[in-house]
């Protein structure tokens, strides 16, 4: 059911797979959920849930001392027809319905934004077009709430593109109704100095698809928590991400899973490679598979590629299961260095070494790169490895 590798030095792994016997897991992934931020305590770094983040490097995020600026983010949205874009107050009944925040920094990016944007997609829509949502940075500090909906049998790829200089805490909604199917690209390119912390949920309908596609690059911190829950049976959720950890660079990902329904399926893929002194990254992958959540079938894999010394990855994946009526269910975590093998393969053929490494790490994130299915995005993430290869290689 679980599958567990060899990690080398520098690096760290853990899993678990717990059965439980009641109806109520006592753990991290258990944690109450609040719209309060006074619900949760200020952290210290000691707390399963922050002790991998460098707390002093949030800005201010995590204790309330953070404080926006008008010149914090500008959003724009790109949308073709048949989609309704929106600004509106806190009192929309669509914010906050995806999910609720389960930590202080969400918790105070959803007590301090001010105005939330929502792109709806009626019922029945098929769009042929993505939209797209440029999130840049302008050099301040911003709370954020966006909300993306789908009606019914209705079918759209949203792009959420991360540039500039910011330090940004948000929520984003994605509620897909039945028969819905909704990709969403989110890219944290970011300039250097950024921060960047953001919980997504998304709530998905019965027999709805929901395929995520998260893509990190840049950024002084960027912590991300991506969460899912089902509405009704049929439910599919594929969550991909790929990652690359430059010297100095942390970059976190907290993925939950929560099976609630019955006869759901869910598929966990995320990719990274680090290179330089101090890159960290960090991968969470939970998944609850709750008593009522009978057949369901999961699984959640992280791999990472470490290029060169002085970098650190931790891989802790996570698996509770309440019911013994599931399909299957298993994780895997695994963190390796270049292959030599792999190089001096390709090198025997006449290929130069660097071109070699390029090809190597190319074709480790291959897979990924081809589920976005936005053809601009895809060619912008490719030159965007080779950029980082040419600092590791050249």
């Amino acid at each position: 059911m679980a599958e567990a590798q060899n990690i080398p030095v520098g690096s760290t792994t853990a899993g678990s797979i717990a059965v439980a016997a009641e109806s109520t897991v006592v753990s991290r992934m258990s944690a109450p959920p609040s719209f309060d931020v006074t619900d949760f305590p200020v952290p210290h770094g000691r707390e399963e849930e922050w002790r991998f983040t460098p707390l002093e490097r949030l800005r201010g995020l995590h204790d309330g001392t953070a404080v926006a600026t008008g010149e914090g983010v500008k959003v724009a949205v790109e949308a073709p027809e048949g989609v309704t874009v929106e600004t509106v107050g806190r009192d929309d009944a669509r914010i906050g319905r995806a999910g609720t925040p389960v930590d202080r920094v969400a918790a105070q990016a959803y007590s301090a934004f001010e105005q939330a944007s929502v792109v709806t997609v009626a019922k029945d829509t098929v769009l042929t077009e993505p939209i797209r949502i440029a999130v840049h940075g302008e050099g301040g500090t911003a709370f954020g709430h966006q909300v993306i909906e789908l009606g019914a049998f209705a079918e759209a790829v949203v792009v959420i593109d991360h540039t500039g200089d910011a330090v940004l805490a948000a929520n984003v909604d994605y509620l897909l109704g039945d028969g819905a199917k909704l990709t969403v690209v989110s890219v944290q390119d970011w300039d250097d100095k950024a921060v960047h912390v953001s919980q997504h949920n998304a709530l998905i309908g019965r027999d709805a698809s929901f395929k995520s596609v998260v893509v990190t690059f840049g950024g002084d911190v960027v912590r991300l928590h991506p969460r899912v829950e089902y509405t009704g049976p049929g439910g599919e959720a594929e969550l991909f991400g790929l990652y690359f950890t430059d010297a100095g660079q942390h970059q976190e990902h907290r993925l939950l899973v929560t099976h609630n329904t019955p006869h759901c399926k869910s598929n966990v893929v995320y990719k990274g490679a680090l290179q330089g002194d101090n890159a960290h990254a960090v991968w969470i992958g939970d998944v609850l598979i709750e008593a009522k959540a009978e057949g369901t079938d999961t699984y959640e894999m992280n791999r990472n590629l470490v290029l060169t010394d002085g970098s650190r990855v931790d891989s802790v994946p996570n698996l509770e299961i309440e019911t013994g009526e599931i399909v299957g269910a298993g994780h895997a975590s695994a963190t390796g260095r270049f292959d030599d093998e792999q190089l001096f393969y390709l090198m025997a053929r006449g290929i130069p070494e660097q071109d070699a490494r390029r090809l190597v790490v190319r074709g480790f994130f291959a897979e990924l790169v081809q589920q976005i299915g936005v053809t601009d995005i895809e060619e912008r993430l490719l030159a965007k490895i080779e950029e980082e290869l040419e600092a590791s290689v050249g």
